[in-house]
């Protein structure tokens, strides 16, 4: 098993302030999630960075760098992050990532949050996401060049103290993983994927060592 550590303080997981309490909010000087010296440290800010203007990017680039100089041996990512400089690794999360490129030639393409199905919230619907999906995009990102896939979630699960965060997001937060909140396999899904991976192993030669090319079959097929 492969660990991959995503630091704080702010972890956004769908909580009000991102897990932040909300008495640092009133601390003196404090501004959340730009380039301010009493807060800092960060996770999936790409798609906001531009939000913060000035501040955004040399926030960002100030994270890459403190997390680098601790030298600790391991590669670093940073999800959502377009603009990561060498050498952290910039990572795709969403539902299908076989379009995603790293920003660099020399970085390897991580898919960090596979979503096989999502969060619930109050008044709507159990979101589901069916397994042929999850499988197909799966393998549509090993042909194409992926490195890593995570599944996120992969075992679902209870949100501490039957608490729940926000915005309506419910206690169960079992997001129609392969294992469901209680720990029994959520049956197609995890079968389907067990031998979906056994079929990608089967495949590992001529996926890490194979030159691939594509022909297209027409405007939707390829």
């Amino acid at each position: 098993m492969h660990l991959i550590l995503r630091i704080g303080p702010f972890v956004a997981a769908e909580w009000n302030f991102g897990g932040v309490p909300v008495w640092l909010h009133y601390v003196p000087g404090t501004v959340f999630r730009t380039d301010n010296e009493p807060f800092k440290i960060e996770n999936e800010y790409g798609d906001i960075e531009r939000i913060y203007g000035d501040g955004g990017k040399p926030y960002a680039m100030w994270a890459a760098k403190m997390a680098v100089a601790q030298d600790i041996g391991v590669p670093w990512i940073m999800c959502q992050q377009y603009d990561a400089p060498d050498p952290v690794i910039n990572t795709c999360n969403s539902f299908y990532c076989d379009q995603f490129t790293p920003n660099s030639a020399n970085k390897p393409k991580f898919w960090t949050e596979n979503w096989p199905g999502w969060f619930k919230t109050f008044g709507s619907r159990d979101p589901h996401r069916p397994p042929e999906d999850v499988a197909f995009a799966v393998a549509r990102f090993f042909q194409k060049g992926g490195s890593l896939n995570n599944y996120y979630m992969y075992h679902g699960g209870t949100n501490f103290g039957r608490t729940s965060g926000g915005p309506f997001i419910t206690t169960s937060y079992d997001y129609d993983a392969p294992i469901d909140e209680y720990g029994i396999a959520r049956l197609p899904k995890w079968g389907h994927l067990k031998q979906l991976h056994e079929a990608i192993k089967l495949c590992e030669h001529p996926l890490l060592h194979g030159e691939p090319t594509l022909l297209s079959l027409g405007s939707l097929q390829e």
